[in-house]
């Protein structure tokens, strides 16, 4: 595992060989190794997850009148995307096991106005990815994949985001690869690749059909110095993800049957990346329990980032979001334990004591 002094080290030394500090040669080196990382042919490196997003829903056209399904199991950040391009969100709730989007609900919202479909992949997970892809492709709509938590989770041998028209991923810290603040997209798409990179540089590059200057970008550049760490910690990449897996199941083997938890297995062909253990909640008031947790010292999402179905944020409630149920109960019965590459055994131990008092002093009411 890579230590900070080391990262810090190696940022150092390729800052050092930079021959022109104001160019671009760590963030073109950065997209170069991250596309053939994950197989794909095009890689765009920007300054955020959301700029990620919001990138690629540029490039694929979605503006003003048009409208994108996401489920509304989602974070803020993906409908904060959205609605920078223009475009409305249009919420999906989530299948009849609570997990991924119901394909019956994204089909009854699809309208004449619809040109992308946003699946999210929290906590790593992937469910019905492909069955969204199969519709997306029929209808002629832009899969665009948030994996902001999905770096190196694979659905039936697939690397996540690289199914859709394009794939979005984090740089940010605590996610498997980081360096600190950053994203990036994947593509095998030249023409939506082109359309990347012009607008996360004000189109001062061209895109086809776009000459350079021809319209309006933004500045979503990755900074050089952390284009460079970033390159450094790509290298243990895949130590990174089985690092993270193992720390997952351990936390499920520790925390054991534990009454009121059922562990959130995946798929038999999806294989997580273990960016959080998870579990489903079957204990009364369970963002409450959530919350008694991060209290305890066990960090989660719903008890610690107060995440909560798209619909129900206050910030989306001038959107007039239509009622997601299985949704909104999804998400409050969701616990996703955060997990971080410096997370130590005796971390996984405190965790698993903590979750096996709490639930059975929460189950007894006191």
């Amino acid at each position: 595992m890579t230590t900070t002094s080391q990262a810090l080290g190696a940022l150092k030394a390729s800052l050092d060989r930079m021959p022109d500090p104001a160019g671009r040669a760590e963030a073109a080196t950065l997209e170069a190794e991250l596309a053939a990382v994950h197989g794909v042919g095009h890689a765009i490196a920007v300054s955020s997850g959301t700029a990620a997003l919001h990138t690629a829903l540029v490039a694929c056209g979605v503006g003003p009148g048009d409208e994108v399904l996401l489920p509304a199991a989602t974070v803020i950040m993906t409908v904060s995307a959205v609605t920078a391009a223009g475009a409305r969100p249009v919420f999906v709730d989530a299948a009849e096991d609570g997990r991924g989007m119901d394909l019956a609900d994204v089909v009854a919202k699809s309208t004449e106005r619809t040109r992308a479909i946003v699946p999210v992949h929290l906590a790593g997970r992937t469910d019905g990815l492909l069955d969204l892809a199969a519709y997306a492709q029929s209808a002629n709509l832009y899969l665009v994949e948030d994996a902001c938590q999905a770096q190196g989770s694979t659905t039936r041998g697939r690397a996540v985001g690289t199914v859709g028209s394009i794939g979005c991923f984090s740089l940010k810290d605590g996610k498997i690869i980081s360096c600190g603040e950053g994203g990036y997209l994947l593509t095998d798409d030249a023409t939506l690749a082109a359309r990347a990179a012009a607008y996360r540089t004000h189109w001062l590059t061209p895109a086809p059909g776009s000459p350079a200057a021809s319209r309006r970008g933004m500045n979503y550049r990755l900074a050089e110095p952390l284009a460079a760490l970033a390159r450094h910690n790509l290298k243990g990449l895949d130590q990174a993800v089985a690092r993270r897996r193992e720390q997952a199941h351990r936390l499920y083997d520790l925390v054991g049957d534990t009454p009121g938890l059922t562990v959130h297995a995946p798929p038999t062909d999806d294989v997580p990346n273990g960016y959080s253990a998870l579990w489903r909640v079957d204990l009364a008031h369970s963002r409450g329990f959530s919350a008694r947790l991060a209290e305890a010292g066990v960090a989660n999402s719903v008890g610690t980032h107060r995440l909560r179905a798209a619909h129900q944020h206050p910030a989306c409630q001038d959107l007039s979001p239509a009622d997601c149920p299985r949704a909104a109960d999804a998400v409050d019965r969701m616990l996703a334990v955060t997990l971080q590459q410096q997370t130590t055994k005796a971390d996984l131990h405190r965790f698993a004591e903590t979750i096996q008092r709490e639930a059975k002093t929460w189950a007894e009411g006191r």
